[in-house]
């Protein structure tokens, strides 16, 4: 019979895993479906549990795998700050899954950073960096230069996942961690971001719409460039507190000029040409321009405003009438290597892969750290890296 895969983790993590939880060994135990014994075994490190039982602990822990293979526990934090909160309703995000992906997300952080310090390396730094005070449309154009997004590289993306890989690729090449929420609703949650340097975060909700995450991201951005990080459904409250309601306007002026500048704009033929820069718009220009920019065409919308080439009233009639029209996305199949890919992105992937190759984790870490079973790992090495032949190679 085959050796089950031991994981090679730090007993002091499950310790304060379990005390974290509110558990008491007979408890977590029980949720392990192990003896009180057995556990006391592991937490002593006098014995080591299968991958597959470190599962069922985390499960019941309810933390990411990876947070077990850390050099030591990650430092309490604060929640973050909840830019969807009311004026008079206290408190950050509530459910347990939104809890979730923000451990989640600064576990992978907390495991990235040590992976660059195993490879003798430091992340990149970010250089873009802001204040509220700042022109929006001044901001939006020095972003766009620093990540090197110009009107024709917008329109030769071909679609909207294109262009959504696009924008991601480019945070991450500015030194940004982008990952993606799988079990939240988008009511509660369209984007996060931790603004910690080196290695900032932005978390964006996968079952939004393409469109809608790269608005996300771009938001999550300017988070992180004013060093505010909120849990955002990027809706403006007049209900919010000042600061917060200061923050998020300024965040998606921003987003939706570094998508679609106010120059750019005004050198579309379907603006030169019109007779009064306030008349009505038809539905198929809008989509137009929504296609041009891989935009949302709320986003159009509201750039058409501030850009005064729409009144609002018509603002306010065509908002109405796309959230009515609004239809749920359909779900395809996905292959687990792929999900693994959309979720933690290819510059975690990449950091972890680098680490395996040189010997400084296992292939069972390799697994864990990506969330997946060993058997996906090949797939993910052959989307990411071009190839499939290093990955088993080192023992």
């Amino acid at each position: 019979m085959a050796k089950r895969a031991v994981a090679l983790i730090n007993n002091e993590l499950l310790v304060w895993a379990r005390k974290k939880a509110g558990l008491s060994v007979d408890q977590a135990a029980k949720k392990a479906s192990v003896t009180v014994e057995r556990l006391q075994l592991w937490e002593s490190g006098e014995k080591r549990p299968t991958v597959n039982q470190l599962r069922k602990l985390a499960q019941g822990y309810r933390r990411p795998i990876a947070v077990f293979y850390l050099t030591k526990p990650p430092r309490d934090f604060q929640p973050l700050r909840d830019y969807r909160r009311l004026a008079e309703i206290d408190g950050g995000p509530e459910s347990p899954g939104l809890l979730l992906e923000v451990r989640r997300a600064w576990a992978r952080r907390d495991i990235a950073l040590e992976l660059y310090k195993d490879l003798n390396e430091k992340p990149l730094q970010l250089s873009i960096a802001a204040r509220t005070t700042d022109d929006p449309e001044g901001l939006a154009l020095k972003i766009r230069k620093e990540l090197g997004v110009t009107r024709e590289i917008q329109s030769e993306f071909g679609n909207e996942y294109k262009a959504m890989s696009w924008w991601r690729s480019s945070l991450e090449a500015q030194g940004i961690l982008v990952f993606q929420a799988t079990g939240i609703g988008v009511s509660e949650m369209r984007g996060f971001s931790i603004t910690d340097r080196p290695l900032p975060i932005i978390v964006v909700n996968i079952k939004d719409s393409p469109r809608a995450r790269i608005f996300s991201m771009l938001h999550e951005l300017v988070h992180v460039a004013i060093r505010e990080g909120g849990i955002c459904d990027l809706e403006e409250d007049e209900h919010r507190y000042p600061r917060e309601q200061e923050v998020e306007v300024f965040c998606n002026r921003v987003a939706g000029a570094t998508l679609i500048p106010r120059s750019e704009l005004f050198r579309e033929d379907i603006v030169l040409e019109r007779d009064s820069q306030t008349s009505s718009w038809s539905d198929q220009e809008i989509q137009g321009l929504s296609r041009r920019y891989w935009a949302s065409q709320e986003v159009v919308l509201r750039r058409l405003l501030i850009c005064g080439l729409i009144t609002n009233e018509f603002y306010s009639e065509k908002r109405w009438e796309l959230a009515a029209r609004q239809m749920p996305r359909t779900k395809g199949f996905v292959t687990p290597a792929q999900m693994a890919i959309s979720v933690t992105g290819n510059a975690f992937i990449r950091l972890v892969l680098d680490n395996y190759y040189r010997e400084n984790i296992t292939s069972s870490e390799v697994a864990d750290f990506l969330n997946v079973n060993l058997k996906h790992v090949t797939e993910i090495e052959q989307k990411v890296m071009g190839h499939d032949l290093l990955f088993g190679a080192v023992a």
